[in-house]
């Protein structure tokens, strides 16, 4: 347990942070696996309507700092890679 009265604050912040953190975390990802799944099922147009949001929740994490941005670059191009591959 922290002892100073800034620790605490700390503390308090880290754990609004990390629940926003992963929040965020869990939506891209799970937004992901449903436009794979939809790869997955030769579903084209819906998984290139979904391929907008997936694209907007990968730069929001990466401009907070959840993922890196070259991270968040990377998934973008593999995702329109299988995108193209798949139509």
């Amino acid at each position: 347990m922290p002892n100073r009265r800034a620790a605490v604050k700390r503390l308090r912040v880290d754990k609004k942070r990390h629940l926003r953190n992963t929040k965020i975390r869990t939506e891209l990802k799970k937004t992901i696996k449903k436009f794979q799944a939809l790869l997955s099922a030769k579903n084209v147009a819906e998984a290139k309507a979904l391929l907008g949001k997936v694209y907007s929740l990968l730069d929001k994490a990466a401009k907070k700092n959840i993922i890196h941005p070259n991270t968040a670059n990377r998934k973008k191009a593999r995702l329109t890679k299988r995108t193209l591959k798949a139509a």
